[in-house]
């Protein structure tokens, strides 16, 4: 299913002409619209077998509308015809007639701002039966590297072609047109009077031609047969050594500290006045890098047409600053930074994080050296049931992990342990943070080293 180029010129044209020719059988002064469009394609298999094939073509268009009032309705539909898109305009001005006063969100001030330029060259959907054929040699080629490696029960290679476009009664005009490809990997290994153990790795690329499936064979590979010799371990506080994958998906999960509509909502950690306060490490820096030349997914404006950016949100261990929505940055009075959906009351989120080391201790030596040291310390891999473990408005976590025990140089595999503690404190208690940053599939980041974390065994 190889989708032909989209005209978005031609698009945007037709989707502008068409509401105004709406808008005006109601006398709406003031509206906007989001559209998005892909093609995709999706396979898994079993022991070289097609296990689910998947092809779609979706679009979807929200409408937002504000009466004399300045009230808002807000109204989505798949149906782009005449009659659809005509309907969801009336069903947006009748859902005004209830909005709420309270939340009132405007034109973003920067949606007709220039826009940052990302070099994303599109590339060419393969369809799925030639995907097929890639995942079906990765899954032989991952079998065949270890005898003890059974299966490959979740695995998964897709394409897609996507396009969003933003526009308003003001003029704003954004548009997009993004190709994107995944391949994940998640092997199990047995062996005879042992617990199956399992592990896996993802790769992102614009076009399955650029994929490194050969890396992400290799890394699942790898991972899984580490996990093979393990032992428990006992309960007790420990240095703790978070791979970059791992501290990413912490932070992740209690990103409504730095999030303005949370802040406001009063479901955050932060307070309206926390910029400038300590929250970590002062060797401790975290951005959100939407334009990073390897975040796969980047987009150059949001959900309301603001353009996207790299932010500062901890530098030297303090707030810098907030993710913002129009309505959240005119309430903090300052500017919107990228981070919004589209909404009657927007959401705002985080697009792709980027941990490192602040500016004072970029290029310090650090004399700790706990990697090549003799002290014990435990490697977290991957944390799990992150959707349970993580209560983000109260700061704690209690969550799964697969990861090792280093003791003397030696690397084994923990059978069953959960991990627990305040994210201020673990914070507050990075010791190290690697010089080397190491791209993932879902931000980048160096490895780094808390101390004193609780870890529980099996019992």
């Amino acid at each position: 299913m190889n989708s032909l180029p989209i005209d978005m010129n031609k698009l945007t044209v037709n989707l502008l002409d068409r509401m105004n020719k709406y808008v005006s059988k109601y006398s709406i002064k003031q509206w906007d619209l989001g559209a998005t469009a892909s093609t995709d394609s999706s396979v898994q298999v079993d022991h070289g077998i097609a296990k689910q094939l998947k092809g779609s073509q979706r679009s979807s268009v929200t409408i937002r509308v504000w009466n004399n009032q300045g009230l808002v309705g807000i109204t989505s539909t798949s149906d782009l015809s005449d009659a659809g898109l005509q309907k969801s305009v009336h069903g947006a001005y009748e859902a005004s007639l209830f909005g709420n006063p309270n939340e009132s969100p405007q034109f973003s001030e920067l949606c007709k701002a220039p826009l940052p330029k990302l070099e994303r060259p599109l590339k060419k959907l393969l369809g799925i039966q030639n995907i097929l054929e890639i995942l079906i040699e990765a899954e032989s080629s991952l079998l065949s590297t270890h005898k003890s490696i059974s299966s490959v029960p979740y695995n998964g290679i897709s394409e897609s072609n996507y396009q969003r476009i933003y526009i308003n009664s003001e003029g704003a005009n954004r548009s997009l047109n993004n190709t994107q490809a995944s391949l994940y990997l998640y092997a199990r290994a047995e062996e005879l009077r042992k617990k199956p153990r399992s592990s896996g790795s993802v790769r992102l690329a614009l076009g399955v031609e650029d994929l490194d499936i050969d890396g992400c064979i290799l890394e699942a590979s790898k991972r899984t047969i580490s996990h093979l010799n393990y032992i428990p371990i006992r309960t007790d506080k420990y240095l703790v050594c978070f791979t970059p994958e791992a501290i990413l998906e912490l932070i992740s999960s209690f990103s409504s500290m730095f999030n303005a509509r949370a802040v406001i909502d009063g479901v955050s950690l932060s307070e309206r006045d926390s910029i400038g306060k300590k929250i970590s490490s002062p060797i401790f820096s975290l951005c959100d890098n939407a334009l990073h030349p390897s975040n796969i997914g980047a987009t150059s404006f949001d959900g309301e047409g603001t353009p996207t950016q790299n932010i500062t949100i901890i530098e030297s261990g303090r707030i810098k600053n907030f993710l913002h929505s129009e309505a959240t940055a005119r309430s903090f009075g300052v500017k919107p930074t990228g981070h919004a959906g589209m909404g009657a009351k927007a959401s705002v989120s985080p697009d792709w994080f980027e941990i490192g080391r602040s500016k004072e201790h970029k290029n310090k030596t650090n004399n700790l050296n706990h990697r090549n040291s003799n002290e014990e310390f435990v490697l977290i891999e991957s944390l799990n049931a992150l959707h349970s473990g993580v209560k983000a408005s109260q700061g704690s976590f209690s969550l799964p992990f697969d990861g090792w025990l280093v003791r003397n140089g030696e690397t084994i595999s923990i059978e069953a342990a959960t991990v627990a503690g305040d994210i201020i404190q673990v914070l507050n208690n990075i010791v190290e943070i690697e010089m080397d940053s190491i791209v993932t599939h879902s931000g980048i980041s160096p490895h780094v080293w808390v101390d004193g974390l609780s870890i529980t065994g099996e019992a």
